[in-house]
């Protein structure tokens, strides 16, 4: 579903990023990556109700699992208006942003990432996934280990504090995992994979690999799965 025409978009658009040139160019956005990235999540809708019913794959252009291109610039130095890749999460049913646990595909012109976890979660969210790390370390070492996972997402990663979390054991066996403020397992592909017959069964089959996370964190935050 996607066409060479997709990656080339966003390889002129970041020799012109810029309101007058996007605005001219606007139809070819459109046709050339809102209508297969849509089409894309249209299918992912049924391969992703077999892993979970919790998350929703929306293919609407505006309001559904599609990120929106433009950039927020308030406190950002780099003023470039849109964004050069597209995005698109399939977001857990009561989640409102991106914040909320989530399977997530991202497509540029240099890479191909896609897998599933929860970014940079508010605190208290945090913290009841640490509290559930440290009361299932078990569990959590079994998820880790997991080979499908360490195979294609090479492991359970995210930005993590220098220090051990207040309140928290600073010789706990998971202590990397308790200083992490974001949790995913993610694939990382070169551009070209998106052309492959077999892209979607494979985004199907990383999705898979990272069900066992996106389950303890879901339980962690008391929401079903």
């Amino acid at each position: 579903m996607f066409e060479p025409s997709f990656l080339k978009f966003f390889r002129t658009l970041a020799r012109n990023n810029n309101r007058e040139w996007f605005n001219e160019h606007k139809p070819e956005y459109k046709q050339n990556v809102v209508e297969p990235l849509c089409a894309f999540i249209a299918a992912m809708a049924p391969r992703l109700n077999k892993i979970s019913k919790q998350f929703n794959a929306d293919p609407r252009p505006n309001g559904g699992s599609m990120f929106r291109i433009y950039r927020d610039v308030r406190f950002a130095k780099d003023k470039s208006p849109y964004k050069l890749h597209a995005a698109c999460q399939f977001r857990h049913s009561v989640g409102k942003d991106a914040h909320a646990p989530g399977f997530y595909v991202h497509i540029a012109p240099d890479e191909v990432i896609f897998g599933g976890g929860i970014w940079m979660p508010p605190n208290p969210v945090l913290n009841k996934i640490r509290d559930t790390i440290v009361d299932n370390p078990q569990e959590w070492q079994r998820i880790k280990k997991a080979k499908a996972v360490n195979k294609l997402c090479d492991g359970i990663r995210g930005d993590g504090l220098k220090r051990p979390p207040k309140g928290y054991d600073p010789e706990h066996q998971h202590l990397e995992d308790l200083k992490r403020k974001s949790f995913f397992a993610m694939r990382h592909e070169k551009p070209d994979f998106i052309f492959e017959k077999d892209f979607v069964d494979e985004i199907e089959t990383t999705f898979k690999a990272a069900k066992p996370l996106m389950k303890y964190i879901c339980f962690a935050m008391d929401i079903p799965f």
